[in-house]
């Protein structure tokens, strides 16, 4: 079974949380969902609020379980048998950020890292970042111009 680890989401209600989960669906068989528990960063709720919110958002699907973690992201991703973890760019600007966390985390487990767009309607990105997506083995389809179909 290949399983997928969606770390350190702090906001169970975000559209981008969302979409990441299901686009790991799409691709993996499992996803977890890890939450940092950290008490010195406070995010907009409650460790043990996030956790319940969260876990009652995905109840009704068997294929999506979340663990809370206080230690490294590879650390958990190996725990729970993660061949894969998924990280959500908001933007562009993420990339370059995501790509150097994407390295260290192969380099330090040999698991390699999902790169996802949080919004898939998100289409204006430049030639060097398609360049690097297609380097790291990722369908840059839905980011390329669509030409009209022929209609005759």
């Amino acid at each position: 079974m290949s399983k997928a680890l969606f770390p350190g989401s702090f906001d169970p209600f975000t559209i981008g949380h969302a979409n990441i989960v299901e686009r790991g669906l799409q691709m993996f068989d499992h996803v977890v969902i890890g939450i940092g528990v950290n008490e010195s960063k406070r995010a907009v709720f409650e460790t043990e609020r996030r956790l319940q919110a969260i876990r009652q958002l995905y109840a009704d699907n068997p294929r999506v379980t979340v663990e809370a973690y206080t230690d490294l992201t590879i650390d958990l991703a190996r725990r729970v048998g993660a061949t894969h973890i998924l990280r959500g760019l908001r933007s562009v600007r993420d990339f370059e950020y995501e790509r150097d966390i994407a390295a260290m985390n192969k380099r330090l487990s040999g698991i390699d890292t999902v790169l996802l767009f949080t919004e898939p309607e998100y289409q204006s990105i430049s030639s060097s970042v398609v360049r690097e997506l297609i380097r790291y083995g990722k369908d840059v389809s839905s980011f390329l111009p669509q030409t009209p179909k022929n209609t005759k």
